[in-house]
Formats: C-alpha cells, structure tokens, sequence
C-alpha cells in the first residue's frame, strides 16, 4: 500500500511567518474541490473498465489518487486550515455534471468517453503536482510542512502522468481509428 506517514517535519525551521493562510487555505480547498472530482472520475473510470487490461492499469492509480486526497486532507489539518465543504460539494458535482457531455452518441457509450476521463485525469494530476510543488517550496519555511512528504507525494504524481498518458494514447488511437470507418 502507497500510504504516507504523517508530516515528520523537524522543529528546526521557522512557522511560516510570510504565508498568507487566508489565500493557503483558499488554493487548498481548492485543490481539494479538484481532488474530490478527480477521485470520482478516477473510481468510475477503474470500475467502468472492470477486468480490462486498461482496468488492471487505472485501479492502482486510482487507489493512489484517492490517497493523495487523504493526504491533502492531513495536510490542511497540520496546517489549521478548516474544509469548506462547499467547495468539496462542488467538486463532487462538478465531476457527475461533466458526464452529461454528449460525446457523439444518445444510447450507448461513446468511444470518446474514456478518452476524455483519461484527458481529465491527466490534466487533474498535473494540478495535483503543481499543489504539491507550492507546498513543497512552502516547505523551506513552515515546520508543519515535510518536504520529504511532498517529494514522495510529486514522485507518484509523476508515476501517475505516465501511466494515465500512456493510456490516453493507447484510448486515443483506439477511438479515433474506430470513428474514421
């Protein structure tokens, strides 16, 4: 299991005098309006492909993307820095309202449709990556902050990139070929 310990941060650096919370706790529910949709996209993309080949490759990433939304969650805990569950609500609806999008066809799934999860995904975990690079520099000054943690947490963002990428290609390829007939 990829789980993370929490924060093992050393008492030798300064709390982060030059950090305007306001805006931190902002950016962080945030990222955690997108996290929430990108664990929902995720799950249902991995149950959808079932016992596939893309399944078998999705599932792992998704356990991983759901841990890395735990994760933030500990972080904005370590950090005083309360959930504005409106904003989680948002994310969550934001997510079901984005199936809605006609992709071609009325009655039956579209080819374009796991394409465009995986396009979602990979664009959702560059977002992620990007959080954790902020965190990551925040690191240097805020004691709460461990940037090992962060480097673990970019480390498999990382991994998640090229694996969502190399099946977005794979889905691409596959759904466009099967239109052009």
């Amino acid at each position: 299991m990829n789980t993370l310990p929490r924060s093992t941060a050393t008492q030798s650096r300064p709390t982060g005098p030059g950090v305007d919370m306001r805006l931190l706790g902002i950016y962080l529910n945030d990222h955690l309006a997108g996290a929430t949709a990108g664990t929902e996209r995720a799950t249902r993309l991995a149950r959808a492909a079932g016992g596939s080949a893309l399944g078998r490759a999705i599932e792992p990433v998704a356990a991983e993307i759901a841990q890395d939304r735990a994760a933030l969650l500990d972080i904005m805990a370590d950090l005083g820095v309360p959930v504005r569950r409106y904003k989680v609500c948002a994310g969550w609806a934001g997510e079901k309202l984005g199936r809605l999008k006609p992709n071609g066809h009325l009655l039956r799934p579209s080819p374009l449709g796991t394409m465009l999860d995986l396009e979602a995904l990979r664009l959702g975990v560059e977002g992620k990556a990007a959080g954790w690079q902020v965190l990551r520099r925040l690191s240097a000054a805020d004691e709460r902050l461990d940037p090992a943690r962060f480097d673990t947490l970019l480390e498999r963002a990382r991994r998640q990139q090229e694996r969502i990428e190399e099946w977005r290609v794979r889905q691409a390829e596959e759904a466009l070929a099967a239109t052009v007939g």
